[in-house]
């Protein structure tokens, strides 16, 4: 099962400002947070991003939301956003692929992640934009999440499944700007 960027779209979970500075690793995964946005964008997979509680918890960081419009962005009281029903209307939503990464792995990531898994729908989470506060929790996630069907890739497997082929005016330009 590949990704195919026509069926995708890009879920980025809780990248909030109060949150990410206790987040093992927490640049790195902002970093490829926006890289796959980024990336969505220019091959124009829709972009879904979703805000926990942000009244406590700060909004999206600045890094990430300067990137999306302000209708793709949706607050959450519950921790899984299909049982916020968040993603209710957003362009994207009814992709039958969804790529997901976000904070924290094993809570909010995690739930909408089994949440998301069903029939007709495939999920993968990039692992190098998932993390939670204590490594041990982001490693269990995956795990589960794996054993529950998602699909577990990295953000370069994204970007080569969503080209498809080298040789094309595309591959150039985002392997110059995305893969050096």
């Amino acid at each position: 099962m590949l990704l195919d960027r026509a069926r995708s779209a890009l879920l980025a979970v809780d990248f909030q400002e109060r949150l990410l500075p206790h987040i093992e690793d927490w640049q790195r995964v902002l970093d490829a947070a926006v890289w796959l946005v980024r990336l969505a964008q220019r091959l124009s997979v829709p972009v879904m991003v979703s805000e926990q509680y942000p009244k406590g918890l700060g909004p999206t960081h600045a890094a990430l939301r300067a990137l999306v419009p302000a209708q793709a962005v949706r607050e959450k009281l519950h921790f899984s956003c299909v049982a916020a029903g968040c993603l209710e209307g957003l362009d994207g939503a009814q992709r039958e692929q969804l790529v997901v990464c976000g904070i924290e792995a094993h809570v909010c990531v995690l739930q909408t992640v089994l949440d998301l898994l069903g029939p007709g729908r495939e999920v993968f989470v990039v692992a190098d934009a998932v993390s939670s506060r204590r490594i041990g929790d982001r490693e269990a996630a995956l795990a589960r999440m794996r054993a529950n069907g998602a699909t577990i890739v990295t953000r370069e497997m994204v970007a080569f499944e969503w080209l498809h082929k080298a040789g094309s005016a595309e591959f150039r330009e985002i392997s110059a700007e995305f893969l050096r």
